[in-house]
């Protein structure tokens, strides 16, 4: 297997699919007809050495990953409104609602996946002495709260839907990575598990956090809910290195980290039937040459 460098995520009856700068969202409308929009994509910070410094690349790439699926995800939703024409109104304002979304995000992330944990672990305190024990049974409802979540949501009809539209994105690409031709056939038979996909980064985040909050030991509960909430984007930092790196690697014991981040993929994604595997293909070919790549990868394999 090899390092392809796309990656993307599951919209609304679409996949979008992205390579360094370029993206593209591919939707299946009403009338069953794929559209593909492609775009350019340059980021929240243009400076390429510091966007590629390690643990800040981490951070970047998560709120940009924020900015990219909203967008994404609005101009998906745009074709199943009764008004669109409604919807394209005000493209002005695109830029600052995206901000504010995101911002708004990013704030119920922390709330209810960092304090409201921190918060519930506060109730048993006078019960537990030690405050090592406190961090990992609040590391515990962490995890709870975000696989109870995760589990929860995929009950939703719509939410199946992009589960399974997740399923195919992630089918194409190992398709691709395992040096077969990108067809129906062969996405079919791919694994819709991919070690890079942003269910083990939040798995790994929540992972890394028991740790690290067992080690912020002071006698100020502010201070303590403070340092938890400004290490977060150290913690995503820490976990986007390690996802990077456990997609470039065939290690066993990389694979043995993983294995969690895969097992929660069962809930995440779905297996897609054919015409999402098309509508993911569309939303591939827009931005990445796969003929070259393997091409490439025959030649690599040549004595």
């Amino acid at each position: 297997m090899k390092y392809s460098g796309i990656g993307g995520q599951a919209v609304m009856e679409g996949v979008m699919m992205k390579n360094g700068s370029r993206y593209a969202v591919a939707v299946r409308k009403p009338d069953q007809e794929i559209i593909v929009d492609s775009s350019e994509y340059q980021g929240i910070v243009k400076n390429k050495t510091i966007r590629n410094m390690p643990i800040l690349r981490g951070v970047f790439s998560f709120v940009e990953s924020l900015v990219l699926g909203i967008r994404t995800l609005t101009f998906s939703a745009s074709f199943f409104e009764e008004e669109e024409e409604e919807h394209k109104k005000g493209e002005t304002k695109e830029d600052f609602l995206m901000g504010i979304t995101v911002a708004i995000s990013v704030l119920l992330a922390v709330g209810i996946f960092m304090v409201l944990p921190y918060g519930i672990s506060l109730l048993f305190s006078k019960a537990i002495s030690s405050q090592w024990v406190t961090a990992l049974f609040e590391g515990v409802v962490r995890l709870v709260i975000f696989i109870g979540y995760v589990a929860g949501i995929s009950l939703m009809p719509d939410i199946k839907r992009v589960y399974m539209y997740h399923g195919a994105e992630h089918k194409c690409i190992n398709c691709i990575e395992h040096g077969l031709d990108l067809n129906v056939e062969n996405v079919r038979k791919s694994s819709r598990q991919h070690k890079r996909c942003g269910t083990s980064f939040l798995l790994i985040v929540m992972l890394i956090s028991v740790v690290a909050f067992m080690f912020i030991r002071m006698d100020s509960k502010i201070l303590r809910l403070l340092f938890r909430v400004l290490f977060v984007p150290v913690i995503a930092g820490i976990s986007f290195e390690f996802i990077q790196f456990a997609g470039k690697s065939d290690n066993a014991f990389v694979n043995l980290l993983s294995k969690p981040g895969l097992l929660l993929q069962r809930i995440t994604t779905r297996e897609p039937d054919d015409s999402m595997i098309e509508v993911a293909i569309a939303s591939v070919e827009a931005v990445f040459d796969w003929k070259a790549y393997l091409k490439e990868l025959k030649e690599e394999a040549l004595p």
